[in-house]
Formats: C-alpha cells, sequence, structure tokens
C-alpha cells in the first residue's frame, strides 16, 4: 500500500509563521489555502512575500518565473468550513491555549478524521490542544522556525495520543520540502525553547547586572560561534513570542527557577517594543 501524499494543504493564520509556512509549501510545488479572518491581512502578509521573493529574484538566488509561481500557488479563504477536504491543516495564530483548542474543536468537526491537524505552536502543549479535537490521534505539532522558508530545522512534536505511524510520515514529507525533522517529545519547551531558555535569560541578566552591554553580548556570541546573539535573535523573533515561550516554559517545568522569565521581557512586551516587525525591540528598526 502506497504511504498518503500531503497534497491539500491549509494553514490558519497569516501572520509571520502563516505566511512563512504557506511560503514553504508553494516553493515545494505544493498548493495551498491560507485562512484569515480579515482578507486585507492577508493581502499585507502577500505583498510582503512578493518583496521578499523579488529581492531573491534580483540577488539571482531563484527566477522571476518561480517566484510567480510561488504566489500563485498560495490562495485566499476565509472560513476553515472551506477546508473539509484538507490533507493536513497547520494552525499558526496566537500562543494562547483556549484560542488553539476552539480552533482544533472547530477544524475536527469540519475536517476528515483522516486530515492530520497540526499546531505550529513554539512551546504550548499539544497534548492540551489535542484534547479539544476529536481523534486526538491525528493531533500533532509541526513546529517551523522563523523564518520558515530558511531555517531547516522542523520539530514534530508527539502528543500523548498522537499516531506515532503519522508523525513519521509527516517526517518523510518534510524530508522532501528539504527541511531537517526531528520527533520530540511533547515537553515543556519541546527541544529547541527548552535548551534556548538559558541562552535568552541569563543575556537579560548580564545586562541587568551590568556586566556587558547588550550589543556586546550579541557581539561576543556571534565571535563564538553563533549567527546571532541572543538579543537580535528576540527582535528577530518578536519578543512577545519569546516571552510567551519563557512562561510557557517556566509554567510547564512547575515554576522551576531554572526557567523564570525576566521581567525586562514582559515590560518590553507591554510597551510594544517587540523586536523588527515593530519596528523597536532590543535595537530602533524604524529607518
Amino acid at each position: 500500500m502506497s504511504e498518503p501524499r500531503f497534497e491539500k494543504l491549509a494553514v490558519i493564520g497569516a501572520g509571520t509563521m502563516g505566511i512563512g509556512i504557506a511560503e514553504v509549501f508553494a516553493a515545494g510545488g505544493q498548493d495551498v489555502k491560507v485562512v484569515e479572518i480579515s482578507e486585507q491581512v492577508f493581502q499585507n502578509a502577500m505583498s510582503g512575500l512578493k518583496k521578499r521573493l523579488q529581492k531573491r529574484v534580483e540577488r539571482g538566488k531563484i527566477r522571476q518565473e518561480f517566484a510567480e509561481k510561488v504566489l500563485k500557488r498560495v490562495r485566499y479563504v476565509p472560513d476553515i468550513r472551506e477546508l473539509v477536504d484538507a490533507d493536513l491543516v497547520i494552525e499558526a495564530i496566537v500562543e494562547k491555549l483556549d484560542v488553539k483548542q476552539n480552533i482544533f474543536h472547530e477544524l475536527a468537526e469540519v475536517t476528515s478524521p483522516n486530515t492530520i491537524l497540526a499546531s505550529n505552536t513554539s512551546s504550548l502543549s499539544i497534548t492540551s490542544i489535542a484534547s479539544a479535537a476529536r481523534h486526538p490521534e491525528r493531533v500533532m505539532g509541526i513546529h517551523f522556525f522563523n523564518p520558515a522558508s530558511r531555517m531547516q530545522l522542523v520539530e514534530v512534536v508527539l502528543g500523548a495520543e498522537t499516531a506515532p505511524s503519522l508523525a513519521e510520515q509527516v517526517k518523510r514529507w518534510l524530508k522532501e520540502l528539504d527541511k531537517e525533522p526531528v520527533i520530540v517529545k511533547d515537553t515543556p519547551g519541546f527541544l529547541v525553547n527548552r535548551i534556548a531558555r538559558p541562552f535568552h535569560l541569563e543575556a537579560y541578566r548580564y545586562v541587568q547586572d551590568q556586566i556587558a552591554s547588550k550589543e556586546q553580548v550579541d557581539r561576543i556570541m556571534r565571535t563564538a560561534g553563533f549567527r546571532m546573539g541572543p538579543f537580535e535573535l528576540q527582535d528577530l523573533i518578536g519578543i512577545d513570542i519569546n516571552f510567551a515561550a519563557s512562561v510557557s516554559v517556566f509554567e510547564g517545568n512547575f515554576y522551576d527557577a531554572r526557567y523564570r522569565p525576566h521581567p525586562l521581557q514582559r515590560q518590553m512586551v507591554e510597551q510594544g517594543a517587540i523586536g523588527r516587525k515593530a519596528g523597536r525591540g532590543h535595537y530602533s528598526y524604524e529607518k
């Protein structure tokens, strides 16, 4: 018996990660539906994608024809009820458990029991998300990293009831898309975000204790071989996303002091200084 193919794909949410994941699928030659309540949000996301692709054309990385094909393969749909025949759906919306559970409950009612439902959450429990859906064995995490088109690693997360055979199928399919998938357990922060907490949080403490400035910390980490320092990386990821991951890992580990978020993270989120997407974060991007 041949292995099922994931040909009818959909992404929930046209934010940075949602449109990035859609780009991965489209660049891999597959059509993808993007569900977004606001068509204007979708159009803005597509405008940004068009600009990114055009820059790659100008640099000689891709051909103009390829860029046009990628854009044509991404289609807007306003309602999840249009995903009735989907083979695989990836949710990429706000990092709030109750909101995700509501989406997965709706998706489970609309789609076939054979449809794989996945969340791009960076740290929330897949088991908790799956609890809201019928047939939780077909729910898993498929966590891309930002920017999804360039970052090779993808975490495939097994919830308590996820069918391991389905996760293996997804892993092989992601390899066909030129990604490096790794199957991980549903533990707070999964693999990368759990390891990354000290990288980010110790950097805050170094600055607070006046051991070094943010610029010095970033420069030293680049000199040590990292492509980006912790503050540069937070601005790229989004300080709001990074803070949400910190809180989730801290709470998921029963408030283990090793993972305690730093007050400056919350302060920056509250003032809207959340990184590149806001024009300011640890550094200014207004120009």
